[in-house]
Parts: structure tokens; C-alpha cells; sequence
């Protein structure tokens, strides 16, 4: 495959772009801020949800989190405090939809990732070369093989500004600036001195890995991308604000990116596989929903720019948002609620802690009390002149074109997409667990081509079969658009069926199994196949 770049993906979880290169003046971020004399500064990239399964879900299939069905956090876990929520429950995708590094390896990529997935449902084992701790590039035997890495840095979680999990600070708490909405108390500023100490630390691992790079003689045929899930820290996290939605974005491609440069273009996380297919040269499926935005398959620039907010955890909610360059407009379907919902994993956080200390003193004053408040219908905010959108603009009469706008192409985009968000989620599970029980992917079928066997049947599993060459065989799968996967002998290693094999001559022992999104995998099979 020559001429095709490896690419590599550094993310951080949790993370606003609270760097150096974004003009961040507290921020120690020198390996942040050379990626980005190198490569492309985005200012304008946001994610479809401030929480990190909803998100990763789009990022990993291009598909927005209310089409899939996979915008409720957290599927895969049951709380026994809840045992009423239908959870737990991997989300059954539509048909036609793939983890996108598949196409990659079906192009003959080899594709790792370390480790984090949090997609909503159990990662299909045909999505991954490697998905561990120890997965690397590194690891592929053939050394001329392009690669897609994607290395998830987790010290920035919002767990991390946890005094009982990092006790370390290596910032001074005096000069981090708050957010107007948060109380000036020494532990609201160690949680954020805490939160630059964990982002210094993946700055650092990111150093290593692009430093490996450089070692191994790869850096100049490398596409390097550095992004987030969404934001950090309360009224962030969770929600559709800036602080929630905003993430950084940078991307380094020698002979291609002018070094230093910076673009305003708006990007949402869901173009992020697109244009690594479209890097790849592989143009992205047609479900797809993300835009690619570089490579061969770039499309246009994006007006608008979408997210949503549903259950997480405990709580239900329904939120969405829509976004341009300047305007946000966000319309909440439980108004007159209060913004803060009960998330036992959210009242962990030390700034929620707090929040709630004052609150029940009755000392937060202005936009501090903007949790505490009951929720409009519709918000409006010029993110310009408002960065931390605390003044709500949609009763004012001077901004209802704007309004008027935003909330037409959110009406518009929910149609587009096929928004799940108004179908109860335990009749969602229904549909997809009809009788309580996780469907199961059909064991695959083995199909031989030969001189005797044109395809016409199918052989079943267990026992030696003796063909005279030479020798194809299809693989079927009666569960629709299921992937299949084949290895050789005791090889552990499993690869992505797409076209007939042509088996030697001799003995060959083929094992197959398939998976569907959101199904059981198949059983395996195994069969014996002497070639003469």
C-alpha cells in the first residue's frame, strides 16, 4: 500500500483546550504547544456530548449518539440503587453500521488501541488488530505495514481532581482564574491546580509517544492527532455548554499542514473517523454522518455543529444543541427542572462538593446560583461576547432571528438523524431484546470453490475435509451485515474476512467466528481442510 500515511491518535479524556498554544498562561503544555508549531491549530472543535460514552460511540462509528441509540450514559452498568432502569444492555446499532477502523483493516492497516473504548456496547473483536494495554504500532509484524494508533491518555478524567486519588499539585492554586460560576474557595482552586498538574502529566506521555515516533523513523510519513471527549469539570462535564462541548484539536501532516497554522473552521468529534479514512484514502460510508474536513474525501465546511444530553447515570434528561461559530441555542425538554440532576458520580467532584456547601448556606451569589435555578425551555447565548454563556439571550427581542434560526436547523437536524431521544428508553431495549435476552451473532458458514464445487454447498464444522485444489472458500453469516473474522491454526490474531480465501495446498485448519454490533459473538468454528 505505498504512499499511505500511518496515523496516529493521542487523546486525553476530560479536557478543555486549557494549553499554552490556546493562550492559556497557567498551563505547562511545551509538547502541546511544539505539535502545534508543527501542524494545525483548530480553535473551533466540539464534541456531540459532554459525557464520554454517548461521545465515543459517535467518534468510533461517524454516527451521531441519537441515531444509534447509544446516547443514554451508561448502558453496560446496573446500579443496584436503580434496579427499575433497563440497563444493563449493550446498544444494537443499526445493521449497516461499523466501528470505522474496520474499514481500515480492510484495507490493510493494522489498528490499536490502547486501551479505553466506552462505546455502549462490548467492542466487536473485529474492530481492533490489538485493543490493550500493551497495544502499539510497534507490535505489528510487518514493520512496511501503515497503521492507525489511537492511545488514550486517562490521568485528565474528572476523577483525577480528586484530592483522595491525586494528592499531588505542581501548580500554584493563587493563579488559576474560575469560571464566574464557581465559588473562590481553596478547594475549588486545588481541584483546578489538580486539573493542570494531570493535563502537565499526559503532556508529558504524549512527549514519549511522539518521541517513539521519531525513533522508530516514522514522524515524516505520520498524521498526528491530538483531541478530547469533552469538557471537565461541573456545568462542563455532563452538560451542552462550551465548557462541556469545547475540545482542542490539533493535527500534524508533514507535506501537507503548514506548520503553525491555525484553523476556525467548525468541526464536530463525529468527523473525526471520516477524515481518517478519507487521510487513508478509503472513502467513508455513506451512513457515515461525520464530514470529513482533510484527505482525499474533504467535504465542505460545516455551518452547524450538534450535540445532545439524555440520561446519565441515575437521571433522566433531554437536552439538545446546535451550534455556528458564534451562536449557541440549546432546548431543554425537561424545563422548569432544576440544572442539576442527582449523579451520585457527580457529587463526588470536589467543586460539586462546594457548590452544594454554599448552596445549602445560601451564600452563592450571580451566576454562581446558575446550577441551582430552574431550567428555560430554550437558552440562547453569543459565545463571543459571553464565553461562559450565562446570559441567556432567548427572550430578547433584538436576538430572535438568531433564535428563530438555531432552533429551525435543531428541528431540522432531529429529523435528519432519526432522534431516539423521544422513544423511551426501556421500549428501546424492547425492540432489541424482544424477549429479554441479548440476541447472538449465527455461527458462520464455510462455502468451497473448486473445480468440483462451484459454491453450491455449505460445510459444517469439526471433522477433515479432503478438496482437490485449487481451492477458494466464502465465508457466510446468516445475522445481516455481521463481521466475520478468520485466523489460522492456534494464531490468536484475528483477521477481517472480505473477500474469498485461496487456501494452499497440504493441510490448512481454519477457525471462524462473527459478531454484530450490540449481539452475542457466534460460537467458533473450526474446520480441517487437506488441499491435494
Amino acid at each position: 500500500m505505498p504512499g499511505r500515511p500511518n496515523i496516529l491518535w493521542i487523546s486525553f479524556e476530560d479536557t478543555n483546550p486549557f494549553y499554552g498554544c490556546y493562550g492559556d498562561r497557567v498551563a505547562r503544555t511545551p509538547h502541546l504547544d511544539r505539535l502545534a508549531s508543527e501542524g494545525c491549530l483548530f480553535t473551533h472543535c466540539f464534541s456531540t456530548a459532554g459525557v464520554s460514552a454517548p461521545a465515543r460511540s459517535a467518534i468510533i462509528t461517524g454516527t451521531y449518539p441519537t441515531s444509534l441509540g447509544t446516547h443514554h450514559m451508561r448502558t453496560t452498568y446496573q446500579d443496584s440503587r436503580t434496579p427499575q432502569l433497563p440497563t444493563p444492555y449493550a446498544a444494537v446499532i443499526p445493521h449497516y453500521v461499523k466501528c470505522f477502523p474496520e474499514c481500515l483493516r480492510a484495507e490493510g492497516y493494522y489498528c490499536t488501541n490502547n486501551f479505553k473504548t466506552d462505546y455502549q456496547f462490548e467492542v466487536p473483536f473485529t474492530a481492533w488488530d490489538e485493543c490493550s494495554e500493551k497495544a502499539h504500532w510497534r507490535n505489528r509484524r510487518d514493520k512496511e505495514q501503515p497503521f492507525f494508533a489511537v492511545f488514550n491518555l486517562v490521568r485528565t478524567h474528572e476523577s483525577g481532581m480528586w484530592p483522595e486519588k491525586r494528592p499531588g499539585i505542581a501548580f500554584d492554586p493563587a493563579r488559576i482564574k474560575l469560571p464566574p460560576y464557581f465559588p473562590d474557595t481553596p478547594k475549588v482552586r486545588e481541584a483546578l491546580a489538580r486539573m493542570y498538574t494531570n493535563i502537565e502529566f499526559n503532556d508529558n506521555i504524549l512527549g514519549q509517544l511522539l518521541q517513539q515516533l521519531q525513533e522508530d523513523g516514522l514522524a515524516g510519513n505520520t498524521v498526528v492527532f491530538h483531541w478530547s471527549d469533552h469538557g471537565p469539570l461541573p456545568r462542563g462535564k455532563r452538560w451542552l455548554y462550551d465548557s462541556g462541548l469545547h475540545v482542542p484539536l490539533i493535527i500534524r501532516w508533514p507535506g501537507k499542514i503548514k506548520p503553525g497554522s491555525i484553523s476556525h473552521r467548525l468541526i464536530s468529534t463525529i468527523d473525526l473517523g471520516p477524515t481518517v479514512l478519507s487521510i487513508a484514502g478509503i472513502a467513508p460510508p455513506a451512513y457515515m454522518q461525520g464530514r470529513a474536513f482533510l484527505g482525499k474525501y474533504a467535504g465542505p465546511a460545516r455551518r452547524y455543529v450538534y450535540a445532545s444530553s439524555d440520561r446519565i447515570d441515575e437521571s433522566y434528561d433531554m437536552v439538545r444543541a446546535v451550534r455556528d461559530k458564534r451562536f449557541k441555542y440549546i432546548r431543554n425538554y425537561y424545563s422548569g427542572s432544576f440544572y442539576t440532576n442527582w449523579g451520585d458520580y457527580l457529587n463526588k467532584h470536589p467543586i460539586m462538593e462546594e457548590l452544594w456547601r454554599f448552596h445549602l448556606a445560601g451564600q452563592l451569589k450571580g451566576a454562581q446560583q446558575l446550577l441551582f435555578s430552574r431550567r428555560p425551555a430554550e437558552e440562547l447565548y453569543d459565545t463571543r461576547t459571553d464565553p461562559w454563556e450565562i446570559n441567556n439571550l432567548a427572550g430578547k427581542r433584538h436576538y430572535r432571528p438568531q433564535l428563530f434560526r438555531l432552533r429551525k436547523a435543531l428541528e431540522q437536524w432531529m429529523k435528519d438523524v432519526n432522534d431516539l431521544g423521544p422513544v423511551p428508553e426501556t421500549e428501546m431495549v424492547r425492540r432489541w431484546y424482544p424477549e429479554g435476552r441479548q440476541p447472538r451473532t449465527a455461527a458462520p458458514l464455510l462455502i468451497p470453490i473448486s473445480q468440483k464445487s462451484w459454491g453450491t454447498e455449505a460445510l459444517t464444522a469439526g471433522g477433515t475435509y479432503r478438496l482437490k485444489g485449487p481451492l477458494m472458500v466464502q465465508l457466510y453469516c446468516a445475522t445481516q451485515e455481521a463481521s466475520i473474522g478468520y485466523t489460522f491454526g492456534q494464531d490468536k490474531h484475528w483477521q477481517i474476512y472480505t473477500y474469498p480465501l485461496l487456501l494452499p495446498r497440504g493441510k490448512t485448519v481454519l477457525r471462524v467466528k462473527a459478531i454484530r454490533i450490540g449481539y452475542q459473538e457466534s460460537e467458533e468454528r473450526t474446520f480441517t481442510l487437506v488441499v491435494s
